[in-house]
């Protein structure tokens, strides 16, 4: 693509050098720089991209966009150089450019929020595929470009890669694309350039702290899509979280709510409730699904607001949606033959694994034959947000009757250090009733050691992951097989 042509998307604060040559790639990323690239020299959050612009040009780069005026020459003989304000702004511009703004060209739906994000965009790929629509899919668990299964490495993947497969989307023929949207990946423009349809809050709790400083400034990230949505957009917000409403604000598309609780658009009643489903009231429509929770009742709304909002048939949705099953590491059950049940959940947050903690609560009260103990096992990530773990121990605590504390992915921390900082969370005494059992192998088989009928086991925190990352090393961990050996 010709250098003027990819510069038409961005705003260049100055141009040194020639502007007519062609540019064969785009790449932040010195190892991927090829002769003829064009390189965005970043600032992250460890490491300046602007200190590796000599070494893209020695790999064969023609072209450097770049932000710090202090690397910006003079003059220049074969190599231009393009100053912008902001390069991963720049980035996501660009990208969208070389490969044909292909959000454009199909109905792309971000979903953001703390929990729910995975399920929500999940299930409406799998409902748009369900109703005869060829549809793709950007998410924590896996990347789907119509039935093609893509492996994921972030809950939202960097803009250059974000483009490439909305456009292999859009050469596949989808009419529809539903991503997660990070507040990651909304601090760092990696989002920047797209066209959205329209745009999912769920739900907003404590989360990536150590990243974003104070929750305000999580909060105002994640408004951010909503934001920038266009007046031909719909902004769809879960009511029943305080600041749903706020999402909101100075938003120019066509809003929607959701609630459990209050009148809003999409509303819906719980009926029925076990580990298999949940029976609904849904705007007078009784329909029972597959997944399980007020959690996931909500997700629901959210999903069947966005169904609707996008044109589909109301009817053929409710029939769809009744037969899909949870997604991978959400709410997952596992049953013994025993009669105990173990069930495998993402939840990694306070607030996620206090709602799971409740549904299962819920549940054994709705069913009062499976009622008996409820056994929590849970940890807390290495290097990230301190706060929440004893938090996180209080909660498993509190919401259980034993709580067994364990590894997470400890990544460069000591696991004992994470496990010692939940339990500031219990006095003396409380202490003495908490399992700690650093290998989460033990501390699950343990756990299935215990159980009797009619028990309860809750495997928090991993959910669809099948790794442990341990001194930065990553291992092979998946906590159903674990479950399913043992049983």
């Amino acid at each position: 693509m010709k250098l003027l042509t990819l510069l038409k998307s961005i705003q260049p604060l100055k141009i040194v050098g020639d502007t007519e040559k062609e540019i064969t790639s785009i790449a932040f990323d010195t190892a991927k720089v090829f002769e003829g690239s064009m390189f965005v020299a970043q600032k992250g959050t460890n490491v300046d991209g602007h200190t590796f612009i000599s070494a893209a040009v020695e790999k064969g780069a023609c072209a450097v966009v770049l932000s710090d005026e202090n690397f910006l020459p003079s003059q220049a003989d074969k190599i231009t150089y393009i100053l912008v304000k902001d390069t991963h702004y720049a980035l996501g511009m660009l990208a969208h450019c070389w490969y044909g703004c292909p959000s454009e060209k199909l109905a792309l739906v971000g979903v953001t929020g703390t929990n729910g994000k995975t399920t929500t965009a999940t299930l409406l790929y799998e409902l748009a595929e369900a109703l005869g629509y060829k549809a793709g899919l950007l998410s924590t668990v896996c990347n789907y470009v119509h039935t093609q299964a893509l492996p994921s490495t972030h809950t939202t993947p960097d803009a250059l890669a974000i483009n490439e497969l909305l456009a292999q989307m859009v050469q596949e023929g989808c009419e529809y694309a539903f991503m997660e949207v990070s507040s990651h990946s909304l601090a760092q423009q990696r989002v920047a350039g797209l066209h959205f349809k329209g745009g999912i809050f769920t739900n907003l709790t404590r989360d990536h702290i150590d990243y974003h400083k104070t929750f305000e400034n999580y909060r105002d990230t994640k408004k951010l899509l909503f934001d920038n949505l266009s007046k031909d957009a719909f902004a769809i917000t879960n009511k029943d979280d305080k600041n749903g409403l706020y999402m909101l604000q100075n938003c120019k598309a066509k809003t929607y709510t959701y609630s459990l609780q209050s009148m809003a658009d999409y509303k819906a009643k719980i009926l029925e409730i076990n580990f298999d489903g949940t029976t609904l009231d849904l705007n007078g429509h009784e329909i029972t699904m597959r997944l399980v929770g007020k959690f996931n009742v909500s997700n629901f709304l959210g999903i069947y607001a966005a169904a609707m909002a996008l044109g589909f048939d109301s009817e053929e949705t409710l029939r769809a949606l009744s037969a899909v099953k949870p997604v991978n590491g959400r709410f997952e059950t596992i049953y013994s033959p025993k009669g105990w049940v173990a069930i495998v959940d993402y939840a990694h947050t306070p607030d996620a694994l206090e709602n799971v903690l409740e549904t299962i609560n819920e549940v054994c009260l709705h069913n009062k034959h499976i009622q008996r103990n409820i056994i929590t096992i849970v940890g807390c990530g290495g290097n990230r947000d301190k706060g929440k773990r004893p938090m996180m121990a209080r909660i498993a605590y509190d919401k259980s009757n034993q709580a067994i504390l364990t590894s997470d992915n400890p990544r460069d921390e000591e696991p004992m250090d994470i496990l010692n900082d939940m339990l500031t969370a219990f006095d003396e005494k409380e202490k003495k009733k908490v399992l700690v059992i650093e290998n989460r192998q033990t501390a699950i088989q343990t756990a299935c050691t215990m159980a009797q009928k009619g028990d309860v086991i809750l495997v928090a925190g991993k959910g669809h992951e099948d790794y442990q990352i341990i001194k930065g090393v990553k291992h092979h961990f998946d906590d159903h097989e674990i479950v399913k050996a043992y049983i």
